[in-house]
């Protein structure tokens, strides 16, 4: 939406306020915190400080991490919200730096300075809250490096990673949406649409991510995806089940395609909360 109110989420969704997070010198992000359904009562009217506190009531906590176009106002992550919210998990659905109302300039290393600096601030205020990574789309590149990092330098897992309609690394997502189809007749379209990425430092390698990575990992495609298709799920799901030593830990959803669902809608399926909440209790 071209007028989104970033600083009233509640004229959208319920439950919601809206902050701001400075991750760097510099760059600050906006949030909406979504508080479980089940505490909607007593949400009404009250400030920033009560929805930190609320952090640590027990219920997982979702750091959303949204896809490509638009921002957190987009009406199929608004739906996300209000099913999830529904499902008592707290969301933070931030937007990264150059988007929504968020300062800075868009970058994939800064996307995950991003991404961490929410997740210490969420950790100070959760208490034993699990909180678990969901990346859609773009976002799912995002969410796998941001898990890796916090893994390699600091010796931390995070407690869950969703990826929903993901794909393997952008070079390869690139070369199969629909989009791209029309140029790859050329012989210059490696070099001139692909090989840019790289020079561009775009990589977002979640298969290179999730041979490292040893936390749950959920993986969630629609069969009738028409931007990310279904097989790159399929193959980074085989390449995370390869890789892990506990292999219970990897599973991967499809979602046939007479639902509909697409790209942007899994979280309009009425099960999806009951799905992840049993793969959450499965760790």
């Amino acid at each position: 939406p071209f007028f989104a109110d970033f600083r009233r989420p509640e004229l959208l969704v319920n439950n919601t306020i809206s902050l701001h997070l400075t991750t760097e010198p510099g760059v600050t992000v906006g949030i909406w915190h979504t508080v479980p359904g089940s505490r909607a009562a007593e949400a009404r009217g009250q400030d920033r400080r009560w929805y930190e506190e609320a952090l640590a009531d027990a219920h997982p906590v979702i750091i959303y991490l949204h896809g490509n176009g638009g921002t957190r106002a987009a009406r199929h992550r608004v739906q996300f919200l209000k099913t999830m919210g529904a499902a008592d998990f707290h969301i933070l659905a931030l937007d990264y730096r150059g988007y929504g109302d968020s300062t800075g300039h868009p970058t994939e290393s800064g996307f995950t300075t991003d991404v961490l600096a929410l997740y210490d601030w969420a950790k100070a205020r959760s208490g034993n809250s699990s909180i678990l990574f969901w990346g859609h789309s773009l976002g799912t590149g995002i969410a796998t490096n941001a898990a890796r990092k916090l893994q390699e330098e600091r010796g931390v897992q995070v407690d869950a990673v969703v990826l929903e309609s993901p794909y393997t690394n952008i070079r390869e997502a690139a070369a199969h949406i629909p989009l791209t189809k029309i140029y790859r007749q050329f012989p210059g379209f490696g070099y001139l649409i692909l090989d840019s990425l790289a020079w561009s430092d775009m990589f977002f390698s979640s298969d290179e991510n999730v041979k490292v990575l040893a936390c749950p990992l959920l993986i969630l495609h629609a069969e009738d995806d028409g931007v990310v298709p279904p097989h790159l799920g399929r193959k980074l799901y085989e390449t995370a089940r390869s890789a892990y030593k506990d292999k219970t830990k990897v599973k991967f959803i499809t979602f046939p395609e007479k639902l509909g669902l697409g790209h942007d809608y899994i979280s309009s399926n009425p099960e999806l909360p009951a799905l992840v909440k049993d793969f959450l209790n499965m760790k």
